[in-house]
């Protein structure tokens, strides 16, 4: 069975920045993009961030461009966000999911592999 394990969420001020990691097991993790998705209370499921198997490709939200950076290091099985300048629209539950492709993708129906979520809370 896949597994996908998220850390790194906390509260922190308006201005200041996360890193979250994803740890993932159970598959050839190398061959298979993986992404970020958000979710806050009384919203639907948001795209984040995604890169692609090599780690060459990505794809990002306008919301988060030049703010958020994805990177994975495919030896340890683990995909990184970097968040900064976070301002309090960010504030949500981040969860971390894994593709069915190779290709980095906006589509929620193109990961199959979902982490528990980590709690991101941005204070003004």
């Amino acid at each position: 069975q896949v597994q996908v394990v998220e850390s790194g969420g906390g509260l922190v001020q308006a201005g200041g920045s996360l890193r979250l990691s994803c740890a993932a097991s159970g598959r050839t993790f190398s061959r298979y993009a993986m992404g970020w998705f958000r979710q806050a209370p009384g919203k639907e499921r948001e795209f984040v961030i995604a890169i692609d198997y090599s780690g060459l490709n990505t794809y990002y939200a306008d919301s988060v461009k030049g703010r958020f950076t994805i990177s994975r290091d495919n030896a340890k099985n683990t995909v990184y966000l970097q968040m900064n300048t976070l301002k309090p629209e960010d504030t949500a539950v981040y969860y971390c999911a894994g593709g069915v492709f190779g290709r980095a993708s906006r589509l929620v129906n193109e990961y199959a592999y979902w982490g528990q979520g980590t709690q991101v809370t941005v204070s003004s």
